[in-house]
């Protein structure tokens, strides 16, 4: 099975290392650094949302104007519009793209950043609503005659959309989270399930959830699975580490400072997801081959916060670790936002996409059923 890489469609230049340079919104960089995206063999560029930031939907339609081939995933909260004009905004953006757009629909673990703009349901109330918006939304996209919705949050009658995506029969699903909430509506309803990076044994049960909760919810087929790294490469380990070592500390240093390392979140973390990340962290630094938890940990967990760190051929090792457990999406974004997309893309995309050709045609045995065989093989460090 092909293999796809997720890069970041950042509005700036600003990362968990430095402050940005510019405004929040500079057009120039955002084209540019998805055209290096594009130019160096990435499939899709996320553009994330957070209160206060730029519009991801309006920063989306100026780059899918501009670049050719770059694919995109839009990030989306039900909390800040109506599910029939959400549609009809996504289906606009298909057009625009020429079928290039897939939503990723966020429920939000985080109560403050959430009642930042309104939104006071508890965690399991908004899941709840996000699996009822996804399901209008699917409607708006597929259905030509009009309809009614009663549902325990929205309703309306005799809807019916005039615009409808180039993507038939509609633009793809993703979701995220860890909990049990969130692996009951994403397994309903996603075609793409993402998580963040966590030592092999513990995606694989994660996986495994997430195949489970689409059984139980009627599903025939099951979702695929994205995992999110922050990759640290050079072309030497005692470089890599060297490098991983200043990237910790300068987190660390900014902290420590007082300066805010990210817009998106506030406090200690409330999702399960970043419990997780800490709570992996506090049992040791290095997992596998290459995976490292001082970053998360120096976060608190924020979000995609686990490093990959190593060579450009150990980490590719790595990432294929992951896809023998079924993973074919892999999330990537440095803390150099522009160099780092142009080193992963230049070095460590054609180590991986080879070596998924070859298994291909070669007919090589995968899926969950792996892991034991590929564990088999690592050290684990604690």
């Amino acid at each position: 099975m092909p293999v796809e890489f997720l890069g970041i469609a950042a509005t700036n230049d600003g990362s968990e290392i430095r402050p940005r340079s510019g405004a929040a919104f500079d057009k120039q960089y955002t084209l540019r650094l998805a055209r290096a995206h594009e130019d160096h063999g990435w499939d899709r560029v996320l553009f994330a949302y957070g209160s206060g930031s730029p519009v991801p939907a309006a920063a989306a339609g100026f780059l899918a104007a501009r670049v050719e081939t770059l694919q995109i995933l839009l990030a989306h909260r039900p909390n800040v519009s109506y599910p029939t004009y959400a549609a009809r905004t996504f289906a606009t953006l298909d057009q625009v793209s020429d079928g290039r757009l897939t939503v990723h629909f966020i429920t939000g673990g985080n109560d403050h950043e959430q009642r930042r703009e309104g939104d006071t349901l508890t965690k399991d109330e908004r899941y709840a609503r996000t699996r009822e918006y996804i399901e209008i939304v699917k409607k708006v996209w597929t259905r030509h005659e009009p309809f009614d919705h009663d549902g325990a949050h929205y309703q309306f009658q005799d809807f019916v959309s005039d615009v409808f995506p180039v993507q038939q029969p509609r633009p793809g699903v993703s979701f995220g989270g860890s909990s049990p909430a969130a692996y009951a509506a994403g397994g309903a309803e996603a075609d793409v399930y993402c998580l963040w990076g966590e030592p092999l044994a513990q995606t694989a049960q994660q996986i495994e959830e997430v195949r489970r909760a689409a059984r139980a919810a009627g599903r025939t087929d099951t979702p695929r699975i994205q995992v999110a790294f922050r990759p640290i490469i050079a072309p030497a380990e005692e470089l890599a580490w060297e490098k991983a070592h200043r990237v910790v500390g300068a987190i660390r240093e900014r902290r420590a400072g007082g300066q805010p390392l990210t817009r998106r979140h506030s406090g200690s973390p409330e999702n399960v997801g970043s419990q997780r990340l800490i709570a992996i962290a506090e049992q040791g630094e290095r997992f596998d081959r290459a995976l490292w938890t001082p970053t998360a940990a120096a976060t608190g967990g924020a979000g995609n916060s686990t490093a990959l760190v190593g060579t450009p051929e150990s980490v590719a090792q790595a990432l294929l670790d992951y896809y023998d457990l079924g993973v074919d999406i892999l999330s990537a974004r440095g803390y150099e936002l522009l160099d780092d997309a142009v080193d992963f893309g230049r070095y460590v995309i054609p180590l991986v996409r080879e070596e998924v050709a070859r298994r291909d045609r070669e007919g090589a045995e995968r899926g969950p059923h792996t892991l034991e065989r590929t564990l088999s093989g690592l050290a684990v460090a604690g």
